[in-house]
This record gives structure tokens, C-alpha cells and sequence, in this order.
């Protein structure tokens, strides 16, 4: 039985225009698709989402997020500090080599969107840097680091490991040794933490 729009909610459109896009590709994915695989009208998508943009603005902030959403839980535990930055970068490493790697056509869809998209990729990396800065914070306060602007550190470590989680990247994470050089990198940025 086709739903209704008293039914119809902004995930499961969301998730049904994941599938569209992993279809089409971004390129021809339309509203109409998305409302034709709900069984609706897309009167009734642009009901929850007012543009094609904000739809896939949208949907593109929910696919960011739920790497955010697992790193969140790293930042906010309570292992030392170095611990957690080391568990925090494998996880940010190994979220993406997974996304683009299980599903390398959806990968590439969100990597045109998140193209379109600068605030949702804005938000996420801001997100990403602040986490990263409550880490080295309870490092410094603990004295298991040594730096004089945490914040700047964070942005820093983000920076100096994008080669491990910035989407152009993607073709390099199944290289041989891409592991090793992870490590090394880390190894490298923790020793510059420390005091």
C-alpha cells in the first residue's frame, strides 16, 4: 500500500532520496523520483523540503552526520587524552575509507553534493574541529599536552591528516601501506602535543 503524506516524514524521505541518488546520480535525480518511489506526489515532498536544494542539502547534512555522531561519542569519553585522539583519528580515518569503499557510487554522489552544499560541509567540519579541540583541551588541563591554544591545535591536527578523511583523497585509502603512514602521521602529531 503506497503511503500517505499524513506518513510521509522528513527521514523517510531523506531515506528514500539516498536511494534515489544511488540509482541516478545526483545529476538526474529529481524530486519526482524520490515522491514516485514513496508513492506520492511530489507536491508532497515539497511539502517537508521547499527546494530540490534543500532536499538535497538535507540529505547530504544526515550522510555527514552520522560520521560526526560516532565521533561524538569518542570526544566526549572519559580515556586520557591521548587515547582518545588516537581512537578519534582512526575512526574519522576508517569512517571514510568505509563510506567510500562499500559504496563507492554513493560516495562519489555525496562528494558532488557536498560539492553544492558549503554549509552542511561548513557545519560538519566545524563540528569535527570542536570535537577534536575538546580532546586536546582535556589534554592540556590534564598536562598530557602542552599547547597554548587548543583550538588552533585542533584545526591544526585536522589539517595535517586530511590526506586520511578529506574526500579527494579517497583513491589513496586503499593503497598499500596507507595504514603505516597513518600511523606515522599520528605518532608525529602526538609527540608535537606533548610536553
Amino acid at each position: 500500500m503506497a503511503p500517505t503524506s499524513e506518513t510521509l516524514t522528513a527521514e523517510r524521505i531523506l531515506e528514500a532520496t539516498e536511494e534515489v541518488l544511488r540509482r541516478h546520480g545526483p545529476a538526474k535525480a529529481t524530486v519526482v523520483d524520490v515522491a514516485r518511489a514513496l508513492g506520492v506526489s511530489h507536491g508532497s515532498v515539497y511539502r517537508h523540503f521547499r527546494t530540490k536544494a534543500a532536499l538535497r542539502e538535507a540529505v547530504t547534512k544526515r550522510w555527514l552526520d552520522r560520521t560526526s555522531e560516532r565521533l561524538a561519542g569518542i570526544a566526549a569519553g572519559d580515556r586520557d587524552p591521548e587515547t582518545r585522539l588516537r581512537e578519534w583519528l582512526s575512526a574519522l580515518f576508517e569512517a571514510k575509507r568505509h563510506k567510500a569503499g562499500d559504496d563507492p557510487e554513493l560516495f562519489a554522489t555525496y562528494s558532488v553534493l557536498a560539492e553544492e552544499n558549503g554549509t552542511a560541509v561548513g557545519e560538519h567540519i566545524a563540528d569535527l574541529a570542536a570535537q577534536l579541540t575538546r580532546i586536546i583541551a582535556a589534554g592540556t588541563g590534564s598536562g598530557a599536552f602542552s599547547v597554548p591554544d587548543p583550538a588552533a591545535a585542533a584545526r591544526a591536527v585536522f589539517h595535517a591528516t586530511g590526506r586520511f578523511h578529506d574526500p579527494c583523497y579517497a583513491r589513496e585509502w586503499t593503497a598499500p601501506g596507507i595504514q603505516e603512514e597513518f600511523t606515522a602521521v599520528v605518532d608525529l602529531l602526538v609527540r608535537g602535543l606533548r610536553p
